[in-house]
C-alpha cells in the first residue's frame, strides 16, 4: 500500500486533536491543521489572516441556497471579485488537501477532510467525541478557564464546526457516524485506546 491519509474531525475538549497528533507522532507523518493556512496562502497568494477569518466558522456573507448554485470545484483567477471570498478561499484548502493525498501520509484534523476526500480508496475517517461534563474538564484545564466559560466555548466552537460542515459538505450532518469509518468516545476508550484503534484500523484496511 502506498500513502494513507487519516482525517480527524472532533469536538471541543473530546481530545480529537491530541489524539490526532499522538497518532501522526507514532506513525512518523505529519500531521496538517493551521499549516494548512500557510501553504494555501503561499500557493495562492492571498493573505494568510483572510484564510484564517474563514478557517472552521462562517462569516455569514453567503446563505445555503447561495452556495447550492456554485459548483464544488469552483475556483477563479486572482484578479477575479470573488477570489477572496470564503468559498473560494475553501477551494483552495481543499486542492492542497486533495493533491497532498495523492502524495504523501498524513493526518488532518477537521477542515472537512472526510468530505473532501470522501472518493479516495486511502483515506481513513474519524469522528472523536465525549461527554459535555469530561469537554469542560478538558477545557478548563487546558484552557484555564472557569466552568461556565468551558461550558460556553464547547457550545459555541461546536455550532462553528456544524455550521462549517454543514455549509461546505451541501447539508451535511457533522455529528453524523454514517460519514466515517470510526466514530470514537474518548473519554469511554481513553485517548492513548483512541490511537491504539485507528492505528489497528489502518492496519486492517490498508495494511500499514
Amino acid at each position: 500500500m502506498g500513502n494513507y491519509v487519516i482525517a480527524i474531525a472532533r469536538g471541543f475538549g473530546s481530545g480529537g486533536k491530541a489524539i490526532g497528533a499522538q497518532l501522526a507522532e507514532e506513525l512518523k507523518i505529519p500531521c496538517y491543521e493551521r499549516q494548512l493556512i500557510d501553504m494555501a496562502s503561499e500557493y495562492s497568494g492571498i493573505n494568510k489572516q483572510l484564510f484564517a477569518e474563514v478557517d472552521e466558522k462562517l462569516r455569514g456573507s453567503y446563505a445555503m441556497k447561495h452556495l447550492m448554485k456554485i459548483p464544488y470545484t469552483y475556483v477563479v483567477e486572482p484578479s477575479d471579485k470573488e477570489f477572496t471570498s470564503d468559498i473560494n478561499l475553501f477551494n483552495i484548502q481543499s486542492e492542497i488537501i486533495k493533491e497532498l493525498a495523492k502524495t504523501e501520509s498524513f493526518v488532518v484534523i477537521g477542515k472537512c477532510a472526510d468530505y473532501i476526500l470522501r472518493n479516495e480508496p486511502n483515506v481513513i475517517s474519524v469522528f472523536v467525541e465525549a461527554p459535555e461534563k469530561d469537554c469542560i474538564t478538558t477545557v478548563m484545564d487546558r484552557m484555564q478557564v472557569s466552568e461556565n466559560k468551558a461550558k460556553e466555548l464547547i457550545h459555541k466552537t461546536d455550532k462553528y464546526r456544524a455550521d462549517y460542515y454543514k455549509y461546505y459538505t451541501r447539508g451535511k450532518n457533522w455529528k453524523d457516524p454514517v460519514n466515517y469509518d470510526l466514530t470514537l468516545n474518548s473519554s469511554r476508550v481513553g485517548w492513548d485506546n483512541c490511537v491504539k484503534l485507528i492505528k489497528e484500523y489502518l492496519h486492517m484496511k490498508m495494511g500499514v
